[in-house]
């Protein structure tokens, strides 16, 4: 299992949201930046005025969970900004939405690795 750091300041938020490219999903929006490191840096933004704190930590979980599951299948090098959309209803958010998400902009973003490929290394 690769190892993913956090984005946690709030300069490193700054610098990806402005220098950064742009990718929509169904649920997901996706801020991302080329980086010269070898692991990827993951942040997640949800706005306090988009829902209370156990919503917003509850997607913040799914986002995390499914970024684990897939971080194996990404090349690496990349800073990325998960955040969730605004006219979406909260409510209606399943761990199979952002995983679909997820692929979806993994494959936009061009780092997703191959099925094929996975299946000969394991």
């Amino acid at each position: 299992m690769k190892k993913t750091k956090t984005l946690k300041k709030n300069y490193e938020f700054k610098h990806i949201l402005n220098k950064g490219k742009y990718i929509s999903a169904n649920y997901l929006e996706c801020f991302f930046l080329k980086t010269k490191k070898n692991i990827n840096l993951i942040g997640i933004a949800i706005s306090s005025k988009f829902a209370k704190a156990n919503k917003r930590n509850r997607i913040k979980r799914l986002i995390r969970e499914n970024y684990i599951h897939l971080e194996n299948q990404l090349k690496t090098g990349y800073s990325m900004i998960f955040l969730i959309k605004k006219n979406k209803n909260i409510e209606d958010v399943t761990y199979y939405n952002i995983q679909q998400d997820m692929i979806k902009i993994m494959k936009e973003m061009n780092i997703y690795l191959d099925e094929q490929n996975d299946h000969k290394n394991n």
